[in-house]
């Protein structure tokens, strides 16, 4: 900035300068074209775009590592080294801080994919009063767990919690549990018609321009491996199933969390 500043200071006094030299209506000399700004040091990625298929990353950027750069791929998080001949698939933990940093990232990614899907896409179980805590879960119509936790949804809403539903269909596209997922986004009254899916009664067969294949797949790109998933709103990822009570306790945990470097001596 101060040479910057600097070089405006100089520019100007030519300018002043000159002007006692040349009359009053001549036109100025045109300002000098600035150096292009420098661009950031990128990796060499064609082994890793051939070993992709030419498919190319959403994102490069340097890591913590000097040499090392993190490059998110489709929600996952990799590093390569500079020549582009290595590459990592695993976290980098921050011995100081104590901080799972790919963990971190992975939740960013995984927050700003949720942030991106409308309430109107999904099935939402929301409390009477003013949601405390929201939860979005990857669900299969026919999961074990899933229908455990759906038969307690009176009691997650007791606890101010809010769950949003996205469908991922285990079986995959075009299974029955696939069709049942469209079947409930199409219904009417998809509240109603979710909670009789989960109790394994039959519904009304529906069909419409439904999201349930793009979620399918959101869940497959930012690592949804079975069901339930949750996701919180910080982005971190529950796997499993979590009863009422102690999803409520991780959650208020969660909220009131001290970062563990602030709270160092």
């Amino acid at each position: 900035m101060r040479k910057t500043l600097l070089i405006a200071a100089a520019l100007y006094a030519t300018g002043v300068l000159a002007a006692d030299d040349v009359k009053p209506e001549a036109v100025p000399a045109p300002m000098p074209n600035p150096p292009p700004l420098t661009t950031l040091k990128q990796p060499d990625l064609t082994k890793l775009q051939a070993a992709l298929n030419g498919e190319k990353p959403d994102s490069v950027v340097p890591s913590v590592i000097p040499g090392l750069f993190e490059v998110v791929l489709g929600g996952q998080v990799l590093y390569v080294s500079e020549d582009g001949r290595f590459v990592l698939q695993g976290d980098i933990l921050d011995l100081g801080s104590r901080a799972n940093l790919t963990e971190n990232r992975r939740g960013e990614l995984r927050g700003k994919a949720i942030e991106a899907v409308s309430e109107k896409d999904m099935v939402v179980f929301a409390p009477e009063g003013p949601a405390k805590y929201t939860v979005t879960v990857f669900t299969d119509i026919d999961c074990g767990y899933c229908r455990k936790m759906h038969s307690q949804m009176a009691a997650y809403n007791k606890e101010g919690i809010k769950i949003r539903y996205l469908l991922f269909p285990r079986e995959g596209l075009g299974s029955e549990s696939f069709n049942k997922a469209v079947s409930v986004l199409c219904a009417d009254n998809r509240q109603e018609a979710m909670t009789k899916a989960k109790r394994g009664e039959a519904i009304e067969t529906r069909s419409c321009d439904n999201p349930v294949q793009a979620q399918y797949e959101l869940g497959q790109k930012i690592g949804v491996r079975g069901t339930p998933s949750m996701i919180l709103e910080d982005g971190e990822m529950l796997p499993g199933y979590v009863p009422p009570t102690q999803l409520a306790q991780m959650l208020a945990s969660s909220k009131n969390k001290v970062p563990q470097a602030a709270s160092q001596p």
